[in-house]
């Protein structure tokens, strides 16, 4: 495959066909199909970055992606990146020049489910690393009424893509983030072995793969827990105008037991005003329910704040038996009075909500524009000021799409893991700017929110805040050595087991590709 690839590289392949459709070269090798239609593979979600690879291999198992690997560090420059349905914001998934794995070629590979221990332990689904969470969801819930614990918002993303990252969503204060809800994984390392990692079992690769930016090894299977999926979901959304009033309510939410709270917690800002973008027509779940402002305090500031919660039942749970629980906890909480919302679906409906905002967005066209989104963790300590400098200040007139800010728990990351999390207090808040902008000229260029949330971070650092970025990307090793702090060490050691040539994703730009070959045996 190595000399096969020289050519390929050069253009020399003889068995090269040219692809129907668009002209460009589709080679196969043993079954590995290799295509120079890199059109897709050189841009992302983000919008904002564009890099064309070499080449797009479509491996159908970890077997060819370990020969692309071995392929790629028998060169003197090849670099390989893994990519899943090309979500990423700053181009994490791209390879300049180099080899783009497409993992969603994988995804028809068969689910398996099981029991750990054997008959009666935890059970647990293997799924490839190219299948979709919701495709998880649909298999899981539709074949054995089971369903993982934790989940991101959006499931139209790879099982790796989320795993190699955290994987966030309102279940994350109960069971920690999805790479906590995995017990094994199978690995191809920037050495092109495959490699079979649990916590037990070859943990330091199954430690430093979760949460790793793809740095050390490509995910082609994990083994996700399962628990029972229920029927039903209330869902409910209350109004805050007041930032510590939010705060405390939501923090007390997420420190409360299994079988005591709400199943689901998250928030967020929105604009004081009929903005439909950003204001109250944002607030409302169902389409008859309608926000009135009049309820509203009035020195209610320029932003206010939105309790979204969610407790699951089954079909046999009785009425007033439901609606004591749910009574008994909001009752609890101190938000405008009359501003709430809520409506009874089908926790499919539920976990699919996102998929509606994703065909409204296509439809008006906005699907497609770039998304300068920023993520970020902030430590509890910092919380309020960065409700005062930034939600009532810098982005006071919304970002055209949700601003999301919930507590977390940092005892539920493990710090094993190498996902990077504020540690002066065990409550953090994740606050996520996810624009949704149309392209200019009827919205403003992206550079320009670029920039808003350049100015964000430099606060934060101003400042001294306990920050951390969310799916994080620098321009400089410096910077990424500032992310990973005490923990950088370990980052380096792992990448030079795993990884020796720092081949693999590229596009984090943490690394540069040492110009050698990696002697394969």
């Amino acid at each position: 495959m190595i000399a096969y690839l020289e050519h390929f590289v050069h253009g020399n392949d003889a068995e090269s066909r040219q692809d129907d459709t668009d002209g460009d070269v589709v080679s196969s090798l043993d079954g590995l199909e290799i295509t120079t239609a890199t059109a897709s593979a050189g841009k992302d979600f983000g919008g904002t970055k564009f890099s064309k690879p070499l080449a797009v291999v479509r491996p159908s198992s970890a077997v060819d992606i370990a020969r692309a690997v071995r392929a790629a560090a028998a060169t003197a420059n090849l670099t390989v990146a893994a990519r899943g349905n090309g979500h990423s914001i700053n181009g994490q998934a791209m390879a300049h020049r180099g080899l783009v794995l497409d993992m969603r070629a994988m995804e028809n590979h068969c689910f398996r489910f099981g029991a750990e221990n054997g008959s009666g332990g935890l059970r647990y689904v293997d799924v490839p690393g190219g299948a979709l969470w919701e495709d998880v969801l649909k298999r899981c819930v539709s074949q054995f009424g089971l369903a993982p614990r934790s989940w991101t918002d959006y499931l139209g993303l790879t099982v790796g893509g989320t795993l190699s990252n955290g994987g966030v969503s309102g279940q994350a204060f109960r069971y920690g983030p999805q790479t906590a809800n995995v017990t094994e994984m199978e690995v191809v390392t920037g050495r092109g072995e495959t490699v079979i990692c649990s916590e037990k079992q070859n943990s330091e690769l199954f430690f430093a793969a979760l949460g790793g930016l793809g740095q050390f090894g490509i995910i082609t299977r994990a083994r996700v827990l399962l628990q029972q999926a229920p029927d039903m979901v209330r869902w409910i959304r209350v109004v805050y105008s007041e930032f510590e009033a939010y705060t405390r309510d939501a923090e007390w939410l997420v420190s409360l037991r299994e079988g005591e709270g709400f199943d689901y917690v998250e928030g967020f800002v929105f604009v004081n005003s009929d903005d439909p973008c950003n204001g109250w027509p944002t607030v409302p779940i169902h389409p008859n329910q309608r926000f009135d402002p009049v309820r509203l305090p009035s020195n209610a500031g320029p932003v206010l704040y939105c309790l979204e919660l969610a407790l699951h039942y089954r079909h046999s749970h009785h009425p007033s038996t439901l609606d004591m629980e749910v009574e008994k906890l909001v009752g609890r909480l101190r938000f405008v009075e009359g501003v709430k919302f809520e409506v009874d679906v089908s926790y499919m409906e539920f976990l699919l909500r996102v998929k509606r905002v994703e065909e409204e967005a296509k439809v008006k066209g906005i699907w497609d524009a770039p998304h300068p989104w920023l993520n970020m963790f902030i430590s509890k300590s910092n919380i309020a000021e960065f409700d005062r400098e930034v939600f009532k200040k810098i982005i006071r007139n919304g970002v055209g799409g949700p601003i999301l800010v919930y507590p977390l728990l940092r005892s539920k990351w493990d710090s094993r893991h190498s996902v990077m999390v504020p540690e002066s207090s065990n409550i953090f808040y994740i606050v996520a700017l996810l624009r949704f902008v149309p392209a200019p000229p009827k919205g403003p260029h992206a550079e320009i929110l670029v920039a808003q949330n350049n100015a964000i971070i430099q606060l934060c650092y101003n400042r001294g805040f306990d920050f951390k970025l969310y799916l994080p990307h620098y321009n400089s090793q410096e910077n990424w050595m500032r992310h990973f702090g005490d923990k950088w060490t370990r980052f380096i050691d792992r990448k030079a087991n795993f990884d020796p040539l720092a081949l693999l994703a590229p596009g984090q730009k943490i690394f540069s590709r040492i110009p050698q070959p990696l002697s394969i045996t």
